[in-house]
């Protein structure tokens, strides 16, 4: 993992002094965490403004993980010069989120919180699953495997919702592709334990542009898990037609331009390239397309919907398309 960790003194915060031989006192593990040595880097995955993920391998079970890596947060801007730590609030929020799904086949798995003993930074393991979607949408897919695919992230987005966790971020970037078309949501960064309605969030601006929800672009700081079911709405669209719904915006203006043109303030006007889609499936993307958050979908209620009693078909085919951009990204 050389190539991740950064060479330098332990944070303070994140090792505390305990009693040692002869009263003097010497710095402990204020957390169990797991050893990043036990890790050995094979290629990097992704790289963004906030950290890296790398493919690894467990030196104890040969088993392939990801490893995330927070980039650490300059201490100085909270009073102490020329210090470097890493943000564990994000990391703790992230693993936190993560251990409320254990279990989950549409959600990716944590394996552990891993530290480096020497530099003191801190790393989430998880399983390693494979490309992203969002690198799989070289053509329109089919009604059906449109359903398998929905099924799947629906499942996903009804988990975290019934966790009490909203995830910010969804997008086929944040999407994994597993061995037989299984489906993955990753990379809750941006995640957050649901707050009550009307209390707003401190963060002005969350999500990727084209998958903003209507309340977002409008400003709105208190929001529910409803802004989650807007951006599936916009990937069951992508799925459908190949293309992002509202590619091309490149400001919130411009998103909210387009948003109002395809739907209003009621029910989406269907592109002419999703109108061959069936009047079940349109119920189901008008449904989660609603510009009112209060009328959008929940993923059960989608889930329970007529739509999903017709048979999926097979998504082993995207597993050998080749990619659109990249192989995997985290940010």
């Amino acid at each position: 993992m050389a190539a991740v960790i950064r060479k330098r003194p332990a944070p303070d915060g994140l090792f505390c002094p305990a009693a040692g031989a002869g009263g003097r006192e010497k710095k402990r593990p204020r957390y169990q965490f797991g050893s990043i040595y036990n890790y050995e880097k094979l290629e990097v995955l992704g790289e963004g403004t906030y950290g890296v993920v790398v493919k690894a391998r467990d030196l104890r079970t040969g088993e392939a993980v990801a490893i995330k890596w927070i980039r650490p947060a300059v201490a100085s801007a909270r009073g102490v010069d020329g210090a470097v730590a890493p943000d564990l609030r994000a990391v703790f929020r992230e693993a936190g989120c993560l251990s409320a799904c254990r279990g989950h086949p549409s959600i990716v798995q944590m394996r552990e919180v891993a530290a480096d003993e020497v530099t003191g930074d801190v790393f989430i393991v998880m399983e390693f699953v494979g490309p992203s979607l969002e690198s799989r949408l070289t053509r329109r897919f089919s009604e059906g495997e449109t359903r398998a695919i929905m099924r799947q992230l629906l499942r996903g987005a009804e988990e975290l919702h019934g966790a009490g966790i909203i995830h910010r971020d969804m997008k086929p970037d944040n999407i994994l592709l597993g061995p037989g078309g299984a489906l993955k949501i990753c990379d809750l960064g941006m995640a957050v334990p649901a707050r009550p309605a009307g209390e707003p969030y401190p963060e002005e601006t969350v999500g990727a542009l084209w998958y903003r929800a209507p309340e977002l672009l409008m400003g709105f700081r208190s929001y529910g898990p409803a802004i989650d079911m807007w951006a599936l709405g916009c990937v069951m669209a992508e799925v459908l037609t190949g293309e992002p719904l509202f590619g091309g915006a490149e400001t919130s203006d411009d998103m909210y331009a387009k948003v109002l043109e395809l739907c209003g303030m009621d029910a989406p006007e269907l592109q002419t390239s999703l109108r061959e889609l069936s009047e079940a499936g349109q119920e189901v993307l008008c449904g989660l397309l609603s510009f009112k958050a209060e009328k959008r979908l929940t993923a059960a209620e989608a889930l329970s919907h007529r739509w999903f009693d017709e048979e999926d078909a097979p998504l082993s085919t995207l597993c050998s398309q080749p990619d659109r951009r990249g192989f995997i990204s985290f940010f």
